[in-house]
């Protein structure tokens, strides 16, 4: 079974090799069909400490490393 991959920008890096990362989403409403938006924080594992507020990350389900952490960064691919 595939990892899930989820799109998201760093709101906290305090943390020691962890940064938190807002991933937003957008849906309709069922019955005002509005666009609606919610967001959730995920902990996500930063290895090197390379991430810092504002960045645009990509994290991936993984094994779980502590209480919270669940997800890892994705390294940066050249070009992407």
């Amino acid at each position: 079974m595939p990892k899930r991959v989820l799109h998201g920008v760093v709101v906290s890096d305090k943390g020691a090799k962890t940064v938190v990362v807002r991933v937003e989403r957008t849906f309709l409403h069922p019955l005002l069909r509005k666009t609606v938006r919610r967001s959730k924080k995920y902990h996500a594992h930063d290895e090197k400490n390379a991430f810092k507020v504002g960045d645009q990350v990509l994290i991936q389900e993984c094994a779980p490393k502590s209480k919270l952490k669940r997800w890892e960064v994705v390294p940066s691919q050249a070009g992407a």
